[in-house]
């Protein structure tokens, strides 16, 4: 990012924010600590004045500065080709279940655009990139879990790796909605236990602790979790 951003940023820094992000992004340095409103309208601001010319200086230092570069690709006025791209530039630059999940939560223009998606998505979907692996996962709980791609869904949720902790987690979160809104398309995965222990027992307790599920559902879900040696 170039200096004037840089220091904008650095304007709109709040100390005890700072404390509660880093708190929740455990291993992630150099958070400044800017509220999610603030920062997605500063980059809807970058979007519609700098368009894509905020996007070319891929040095970023701070955290939000990443997060900034993924939300203006969501904003910025492109040709559907080109958003590709940068999001296939971006991609690789993910390091934290934030960037992951405000870059996924902005790119609206998908919902015009499922078929096209789904190809772009397959093949992060058998990444072995714990953050790639996150990114695929929130894609298909956000995008995905609709009556036309549910049973696609739950392929490629199986398809992607859940060795390491965040991917787990995004698997467990998407496998939690495909239970909510398709419950009998989806129980029938965690009866047969098509998932690893981890990933299983995450998307049970998230049921449970939805307000979603009704509390015959929660009781069967309860019964089950892998038990663990």
């Amino acid at each position: 990012m170039n200096q004037i951003i840089r220091q904008h940023l650095e304007q709109m820094t709040e100390r005890k924010y700072s404390d509660f992000q880093s708190a929740l992004h455990p291993g992630v340095e150099h958070i400044l600590g800017i509220r999610l409103p603030q920062l997605r309208e500063y980059a809807r601001t970058l979007a519609r004045e700098s368009g894509t010319a905020v996007l070319d200086d891929t040095e970023d230092y701070y955290f939000e500065e990443t997060m900034l570069r993924g939300m203006v690709i969501g904003y910025v006025s492109v040709s559907l080709q080109e958003r590709f791209e940068r999001m296939r530039e971006f991609i690789p630059l993910i390091h934290s279940w934030g960037v992951c999940d405000s870059f996924v939560s902005t790119l609206k223009f998908t919902r015009k655009q499922q078929p096209l998606v789904w190809e772009f998505l397959q093949p992060y979907c058998s990444s072995e990139k714990e953050f790639e692996q996150r990114f695929a996962a929130v894609m298909l709980l956000s995008k995905f879990v609709n009556e036309e791609y549910i049973e696609k869904t739950l392929v490629a949720l199986e398809r992607i790796g859940t060795q390491s902790y965040y991917a787990s987690m995004g698997v467990a979160w998407a496998l939690a909605e495909c239970v909510i809104r398709f419950p009998d398309r989806t129980l029938p995965y965690l009866i047969e236990q098509r998932f690893d222990a981890d990933t299983h027992n995450r998307a049970i307790q998230k049921c449970c602790d939805s307000y979603r599920v009704p509390d015959d559902r929660k009781a069967l879900l309860k019964t089950l979790r892998i038990k663990k040696i």
